[in-house]
């Protein structure tokens, strides 16, 4: 019997462009253009935008006024339509859950895994939750569990431990210093390139 396949993608980088980029572009912070591409460490990376958001007066609602701008990456429409079109697909991603509600609507509301976070009287971040440390990581391995064969797609430091637990781990456009830095990922740079990937990985119809 074949095995089930099922897809893991990051959002941000591989879907859709950088919601904390697209916020240091409208509020003219540059502290807040860093994400997991520069820091592998994901706490230390939250409590810098943490710090920034406080220190500037920035609110959810700021952040949520950016998300309804932020429309999917070229070609990707096409793509999730050819992807679940041959698989089941899950975004595992660590953002959260009071940003992305816009941007799956914009995808037909894939199934998300991401965080979530604190918000005081005020509309300020207090906090962030993590749903479970390390959780793409963790909810490949609990696929893997149940019987499927996991594919699984990023783009930065938070998605190598995703993709050296799935069954076949692709690199989207990553910057070179992470290709560079993991070099036994293969790297694709247009959707074209990552679907015949997925494809021969699945396996299943290019």
């Amino acid at each position: 019997m074949a095995q089930p396949v099922i897809t893991c993608l990051d959002m941000e980088g591989v879907l859709f462009p950088e919601i904390w980029i697209g916020l240091a572009e409208k509020v003219g912070l540059d502290e807040l253009r860093l994400t997991t591409r520069d820091i592998s460490d994901y706490d230390v990376l939250m409590k810098k935008r943490l710090h920034v958001l406080k220190t500037h007066g920035i609110t959810i609602r700021d952040i949520q006024e950016v998300v309804q701008t932020i429309a999917p990456l070229p070609g990707v429409p096409e793509f999730m339509e050819w992807l679940r079109n041959r698989c089941q697909v899950i975004i595992l991603s660590d953002t959260f859950y009071e940003f992305v509600g816009p941007l799956m609507q914009q995808l037909d509301f894939p199934t998300i895994f991401c965080h979530s976070l604190e918000i005081d009287e005020k509309g300020f971040i207090a906090n962030y939750c993590l749903r479970q440390k390390d959780q793409k990581r963790h909810a490949v391995i609990a696929l893997k569990n149940i019987g499927f064969r996991v594919l699984a797609g990023g783009d930065s430091y938070n998605d190598v431990s995703m993709l050296k637990e799935a069954d076949a781990g692709i690199f989207f456009c990553p910057p070179e210093s992470i290709a560079q830095e993991y070099p036994q990922f293969p790297i694709t740079r247009t959707y074209l390139e990552f679907q015949s990937h997925l494809a021969q990985a699945g396996p299943f119809k290019a």
